[in-house]
């Protein structure tokens, strides 16, 4: 199982690796990520939130000087953002008011790449009185987002800052799902705790443990959109059809003046049937036709789907059903033979027959004597 989901995730890897200029059309693959915030009425997620766009205009430069310009000349109106967030990796705008004596938002930002919030371990199981469970971890709601002891990439790097900080105490920022908070969390990493593994807890990393959408939001359902993308002024756009007719007429050709059909189900391009291609000197003349077809009965125009159904239902039943033969009659008893079986004799009858063959042989018996002597 563990084969299989690192193959996908490996997989998946390489197909955001392979499109980099897809993320640059639909967003930035950088932006001003929040470190603070010092308004408490702006609802901004400090490490979790990105700023992507401003004012319906990517940020594609990484000045903190232009973009704290852009706010100024908010001053007295409101500022339009556009926020990435690392949880489900969701586009949100956010429009917020500058107040005219202190034009800030009071806010700190950092340019930074927005796969930073892909480096996170899912916490999948906790072995007990190991060092992750003294610590308090919770399975399948944690998330490991990050420490304050450096920065940690790759799915490598929680396992070597481990090595670093055996037998000593290590920070962990936590995240957890079901209670959407984050949390700071203190652990000793061993290997004489008396199980397997440094912190004795089975991580997952990858495309398939990334940090989930709240529990507080909606879930999408069947046919939604499942990544937004957010669309700015200063992309690069498709040229209309329009314009891509007159740049390539041979791929794009002018509609027919053929005359319009009555049929609204017919468009008006093929209202009229195709001439049949021209016959040139070496093809071949048709023959004598090879024979008549039986013609079938033409379907009524105004049958629906459900007289279709019906009428192969019923040809069903009729083939399922139908007996062998049309004559419905019981079959003739067979006939009867000239010569039957002997009768049945009693025992009275018999005994008398079974009498008179001995009388009758008897009498053969006496009369041989008479014949012999008669020879004599």
């Amino acid at each position: 199982m563990s084969t299989m989901f690192g193959a996908l995730n490996r997989f998946i890897s390489r197909l955001d690796s392979e499109s980099p200029s897809q993320s640059s059309r639909n967003g930035s693959p950088y932006g001003f990520q929040i470190l603070r915030n010092k308004n408490l009425e702006i609802p901004i997620e400090p490490w979790y939130d990105f700023v992507i766009g401003i004012n319906g205009r990517q940020v594609d430069n990484p000045d903190p000087n232009l973009f704290a310009t852009e706010v100024r000349n908010c001053a007295g109106s409101n500022v339009s953002l556009v926020l990435w967030n690392a949880k489900g990796q969701r586009t949100r705008t956010l429009a917020l008011p500058i107040p005219t004596p202190s034009p800030t938002l009071g806010i700190t930002l950092q340019w930074s790449p927005l796969s930073v919030t892909e480096d996170v371990w899912h916490v999948l199981d906790v072995i007990p009185n190991s060092p992750a469970d003294q610590a308090g971890l919770l399975p399948f709601g944690d998330y490991i987002v990050g420490t304050p002891e450096g920065n940690v990439h790759g799915e490598s790097g929680l396992g070597e800052l481990v090595e670093d900080y055996l037998n000593r105490s290590l920070r962990l920022y936590v995240y957890n799902h079901e209670y959407a908070v984050t949390r700071l969390v203190t652990l000793t990493p061993s290997r004489t705790w008396g199980g397997s593994g440094a912190l004795g807890c089975v991580l997952g990393f990858g495309a398939l443990h990334r940090l989930p959408v709240p529990m507080t939001e909606p879930i999408a359902g069947p046919g939604e959109t499942l990544f937004e993308t957010a669309r700015f002024s200063n992309d690069e756009h498709r040229p209309p059809s329009a314009q891509l007719q007159s740049q390539s007429p041979s791929l794009y050709p002018p509609p027919s003046s053929a005359t319009q059909s009555s049929d609204p189900s017919v468009p008006a391009s093929i209202a009229s049937p195709l001439p049949p291609p021209p016959l040139s000197a070496t093809s071949p003349v048709a023959g004598p036709p090879r024979g008549t077809r039986k013609p079938r009965a033409a379907a009524a125009s105004n049958m629906t789907f459900d007289d279709y159904f019906r009428e192969g239902e019923q040809k069903s039943k009729e083939e399922d059903f139908a007996p062998a033969t049309k004559n419905t009659a019981p079959p003739p008893p067979p006939p009867k033979s000239a010569k039957g079986p002997p009768p049945a004799k009693s025992p009275e009858r018999l005994a008398e027959t079974q009498g008179e063959e001995e009388q009758a042989k008897s009498a053969e018996e006496d009369s041989e004597p008479e014949v012999n002597r008669a020879k004599g």
